[in-house]
């Protein structure tokens, strides 16, 4: 698996990169390997705050539904609105296609994700 290493990932299969003082967030290649050809990607709404963990919108499928969770707590401050036309965007280049943006409440929160190493590891493992 080749991952860049750019970015942190989570264990629910999301990657962040660090954009000044915002996160960019995706899903990992693996995440859309696992969905298939994506039908719609949403229900992202930017001015909510969130804590890390909680769902920030969903991706769908034609065989499952997935949420998307806030890597660390922060507000949602952008939704990528070309995916709301072209969700097929994320099954050509997972890392080029972002999802939302984040303003983190505190930067340092990034350190606790995994490295493109440790995300191997755990997606090897699934």
């Amino acid at each position: 698996m080749s991952l860049p290493n750019d970015r942190k990932y989570t264990s629910s299969h999301e990657w962040v990169k660090v954009e000044g003082d915002i996160l960019v967030v995706g899903i990992t290649d693996a995440a859309q390997e696992q969905l298939g050809d994506l039908v719609f990607v949403g229900d992202v709404n930017p001015g909510t705050t969130l804590a890390k963990g909680e769902t920030a919108g969903v991706v769908e499928s034609v065989k499952a539904a997935s949420d998307i969770y806030a890597p660390v707590n922060g507000e949602i401050v952008a939704f990528n609105e070309a995916l709301g036309d072209e969700p097929n965007l994320i099954n050509e280049s997972a890392f080029d296609a972002w999802i939302f943006k984040i303003k983190p409440e505190n930067m340092s929160d990034i350190e606790g994700l995994l490295d493109a190493d440790g995300y191997a590891a755990l997606a090897d493992a699934s």
